[in-house]
């Protein structure tokens, strides 16, 4: 299904260019009716452009469906962004193959592919805003976050993910601004302003958030903020408010609260459009020093300079 608002032809456009964003797709209408609201959102502030969307999995319209969208609306020159955190599977593969199939469809128009909205100050404050206002609305003092993700089988998105949280607590005001005066965890874990920030992943890779609870418990944390990094709420992001839960219940001298996820915000939009401006330039620059498609790392040599399939 593609929503008429996500579609919106600018005038005096000239030689015509689309936006198509790719989500992953989710099985939770909910996370869908986010998208789509992010979706009409950034169509209301880029009137010069065709905007339509497609899933990777779960949901319609496909990536191939909504790149053919974009070329039957008379576009000549098409620019997909992946909508993804950071840069695993989705965006390496599924992608990139969804371009080769639309190329050999239209060879007469211009496809660009932008890179993942990756690790972005925007987007940080965003999770420090979810942070701060859940810590405000449960009137607590938490002095430890644990930033849970999806989880990849690609180390270096992993490894985002603890990028991220260095930097979340190294620049964000959390601590300085709800947990003045807290006993600290230690002279070294309160060093950053949102306290300690400990990553975790609801599937595929380790830590897990129980794990990770664990690990705070040990470390004497009292108050943690549980804080999903996805962009839209589905079935993860309901394990992890269930998981949460029933660690919580069993630890009742720790208080436990978890945050929303990201979900539509025009700072996100503002990144989007960043990816967009960036392919259309032709100045993408990723970081592919650890991609395991480009670097033999230990336990993923075999996927070494392995080929993209266009099917």
């Amino acid at each position: 299904m593609l929503i008429t608002t996500g579609i919106h032809e600018g005038a005096n456009l000239g030689p015509k260019n689309a936006l198509v964003l790719i989500g992953h797709g989710s099985q939770s209408a909910q996370g869908i009716a986010q998208f789509e609201q992010l979706v009409s959102d950034l169509s209301r502030s880029r009137t010069d452009l065709w905007i339509s969307y497609g899933f990777i999995e779960f949901a319609q319209p496909t990536i191939d469906q909504a790149l053919d969208t974009a070329v039957d609306h008379g576009a000549t020159t098409v620019v997909a962004v992946p909508l993804v955190l950071t840069g695993a599977g989705h965006m390496k593969d599924d992608g990139p193959r969804a371009l080769i199939r639309a190329r050999k469809r239209h060879p007469m128009i211009n496809f660009y592919y932008a890179r993942a909205l990756g690790i972005h100050p925007l987007i940080l404050e965003v999770a420090e805003e979810r942070c701060l206002k859940t810590a405000s609305a449960n009137d607590c003092q938490p002095d430890a976050v644990v930033l849970i993700g999806r989880g990849s089988t690609d180390p270096d998105a992993n490894s985002d993910l603890y990028k991220i949280s260095r930097l979340l607590a190294d620049s964000r005001r959390l601590t300085s601004t709800y947990a003045t005066g807290l006993a600290p965890l230690g002279a070294a874990s309160m060093a950053g302003p949102l306290a300690l920030v400990e990553p975790a992943f609801i599937s595929l890779a380790p830590p897990s958030l129980l794990e990770t609870l664990e690990r705070l418990k040990k470390l004497g944390a009292r108050s943690i903020i549980v804080q999903p990094y996805f962009l839209f709420t589905g079935v993860l992001v309901e394990r992890i408010r269930e998981q949460a839960r029933s660690w919580a219940a069993s630890n009742p001298s720790i208080e436990v609260h978890t945050s929303p996820e990201l979900g539509p915000d025009d700072r996100i939009n503002s990144v989007i459009t960043t990816r967009y401006e960036e392919a259309l330039r032709q100045e993408i620059t990723p970081n592919c020093d650890l991609c395991i498609h480009r670097y033999p790392l230990p336990g993923y040599e075999h996927k070494l300079h392995v080929p993209i399939p266009d099917r």
